[in-house]
């Protein structure tokens, strides 16, 4: 969640409304309001964040964590992510050779045993099979940041201007991953033309260097003033494309291609299990 979203979520949890916490951190109800919205320019100054902090109850400097993040080009805190998914591998890599390197008759590690074996790419198991290091140490990626476009109509198609968004402009992202793909975007599904396998509040990614086949879960964009639907995506014929929805209590829809100026396959979904 954003600063701002941690701010008012603790707020509401303790009873508070946006009078009485703008009156115990000393501050205007305006800015408290912007604060929580994503709508300040910048993010509260150290001593704002602190005075919300005691009114709240943080722990320690949570929401000054938060707030550094924020200031962080998006570039470096990708950087700074992607580094720490590099260390926690390094960290089981060191685990794996304290654990189970070879030791000499008196139980300690045989150093140079356990060097030949790391610098050969296999790994130090106590049986001697020599499994690759590859098969034994799990790999942890940070993955993508993709920018989540608000919602994606199910039902009710809403509008979508451009996948040509400069980056860091989005309100919200999300990690994805394994994906490689960098004009994919995501969105959270509204409506129910699409259940059982999409509900409403799914957040859908969608990749538009993937080529949709028959059958491809599709983010459609149409010719007609940016208007936009997620359909099931079949070619009937060279002239009609249907628009399939999941829920049989809607019709399919049929258009033109040429009616059709975007067509973006899902690739991953996140659901609520709860």
């Amino acid at each position: 969640m954003s600063l701002g979203q941690v701010i008012r979520q603790r707020r509401e949890e303790r009873g508070l409304t946006q009078d009485e916490l703008s009156a115990r951190a000393g501050i205007s109800k305006p800015y408290l309001s912007n604060i929580e919205t994503g709508k300040a320019k910048n993010p509260p100054t150290d001593g704002v964040l602190l005075a919300l902090q005691r009114a709240l109850g943080f722990e320690g400097g949570e929401l000054m964590h938060l707030a550094h993040l924020a200031r962080t080009p998006r570039d470096v805190r990708d950087e700074h992510e992607l580094l720490q998914a590099e260390v926690q591998k390094l960290r089981g890599v060191l685990r794996e050779l304290v654990s189970e390197a070879p030791r000499d008759e008196s139980g300690r590690i045989d150093v140079e045993e356990a060097r030949r074996r790391l610098e050969a790419g296999i790994s130090t198991s106590k049986d001697g099979r020599g499994v690759p290091l590859d098969e034994n140490v799990r790999t942890i990626s940070a993955g993508a940041a993709v920018p989540v476009i608000n919602n994606v109509a199910a039902g009710y198609p809403h509008h979508f201007t451009d996948l040509d968004y400069p980056p860091s402009v989005a309100d919200e992202y999300i990690r994805v991953p394994d994906l490689h793909d960098p004009q994919a975007f995501a969105a959270r599904v509204v409506g129910d033309s699409m259940e059982p396998d999409y509900r409403e509040g799914d957040i859908v990614i969608f990749s538009p260097n993937t080529a949709p086949h028959n059958g491809s879960d599709c983010f459609v964009r149409f010719a007609d003033e940016g208007e936009t639907t997620f359909k099931r995506f079949y070619q009937d014929s060279e002239r009609v494309v249907r628009l399939q929805p999941l829920n049989n209590r809607y019709p399919a829809r049929t258009h033109p291609p040429e009616d059709i100026t975007g067509l973006w396959p899902a690739v991953c979904r996140f659901q609520k299990l709860r």
